[in-house]
């Protein structure tokens, strides 16, 4: 069994792997007032298994609400589609690592750089992705 949710977990990763290079995720939350699907596009960043965004509205943007009131959300990359738990990022270390690889990724943003203000001061949020 153990074995068996090894080779799950890498088959997550190298599917996830090839996918990180696409330009936009597609996050669908619940919404918290209408019970309803609710599909956002937005920049995105991989860590293994770990989806990163950040979210430029902080604590007010809908998607960012909708998480809070429940958790489970699915993200399509490209043509694949995952089940994921939606975390606030609270780790100071894994926090500098979200912000630095989206500024990275869609800003041009490099060591020794400053950070934009958007990737300064949005509210990260990871995503533990699950396989299909």
């Amino acid at each position: 069994m153990a074995e068996e949710h090894t080779n799950e977990s890498e088959d997550l990763r190298t599917h996830l792997a090839q996918l990180a290079g696409e330009e936009y995720c597609y996050v669908t939350t619940t919404g918290r007032v209408s019970g309803r699907p609710h599909k956002i596009e937005i920049w995105f960043g991989l860590n293994s298994s770990t989806l990163y965004l950040l979210s430029g509205g902080m604590d007010r943007s809908d998607w960012v609400r909708n998480m809070r009131a429940n958790p489970s959300v699915t993200v399509r990359i490209g043509n694949r589609t995952f089940s994921g738990m939606a975390r606030f990022v609270l780790d100071v270390l894994e926090e500098t690592q979200a912000r630095h690889m989206l500024a990275t990724k869609y800003q041009g943003w490099r060591e020794g750089r400053k950070l934009s203000g958007w990737a300064r001061s949005a509210l990260p949020v990871a995503i533990d992705l699950k396989g299909e």
